[in-house]
């Protein structure tokens, strides 16, 4: 069974409106909707869980009444840190089935390609482990402590997207490790197991809605 933990427990503050970025409107539909349209777009059979702030679980069935919209799945509460919000996604998968693949999927990137998706999915079926990317096509430069910073080659250099795709098991496995600062993406739980990563090539369309602007240039992306 294929399944996806969509994370929206955040309340979206650097959106700077009352109601959470994952809520807002795109063409007319709630962003997260349009997320969770592409999955089941991807893979029809597709299990959902939709992780969510405890205090937006009213607005969130509001919402569904209003869109008429229904989804093959369940609904967890978000947690301190977003690593706790997965742990809570997963823990409402009751399967233990070999073979199972899950991904973790950000609530605010509604255009991720159904092709991506597939692609994550077959990797993950492969290897275990499959992550998104795309070569930065920005200069970049690293920080150390003192404020001094050196160039480093940007073909060195991925900028990693949603969704990140494992074996369910795998998955379980990571998350029962201890909470860590370094935790920065599900990715980088699972490597912390010692078991390696694949990349495969993301979407440029599949950006990351927080802010103002990034909901005017998905607006356009949508048209």
């Amino acid at each position: 069974m294929d399944y996806v933990i969509i994370v929206a427990g955040g309340q979206g503050l650097r959106m700077g409106s009352a109601v959470p970025k994952q809520f807002m409107l795109l063409g007319g539909r709630p962003i997260i909707m349009r997320t969770i349209d592409r999955f089941v777009e991807a893979l029809p059979d597709i299990r959902i869980v939709v992780v969510l702030h405890p205090d937006y679980l009213d607005k969130w069935q509001q919402l569904c009444n209003e869109h008429s919209f229904h989804m093959d799945g369940r609904v967890a509460l978000g947690g301190t840190e977003r690593f706790h919000s997965v742990k809570n996604g997963l823990a409402a998968i009751d399967s233990a089935v070999d073979g199972d693949i899950v991904a973790i999927h950000d609530a605010v990137r509604p255009l991720v390609s159904v092709e991506v998706i597939r692609a994550a999915f077959a990797e993950a079926r492969q290897s275990g482990a499959a992550v998104p990317a795309l070569p930065s096509v920005e200069s970049v430069r690293l920080m150390d402590g003192s404020g001094r910073s050196v160039a480093v080659s940007r073909r060195s250099v991925m900028m990693v997207q949603t969704p990140q795709v494992f074996s369910l098991s795998l998955l379980r496995e990571a998350y029962a490790q201890p909470y860590r600062e370094s935790f920065t993406d599900d990715a980088s739980v699972v490597e912390a197991l010692g078991h390696p990563i694949r990349i495969i090539s993301g979407n440029r369309e599949n950006i990351k809605v927080t802010t103002p602007l990034d909901l005017r240039v998905a607006q356009l992306l949508m048209q």
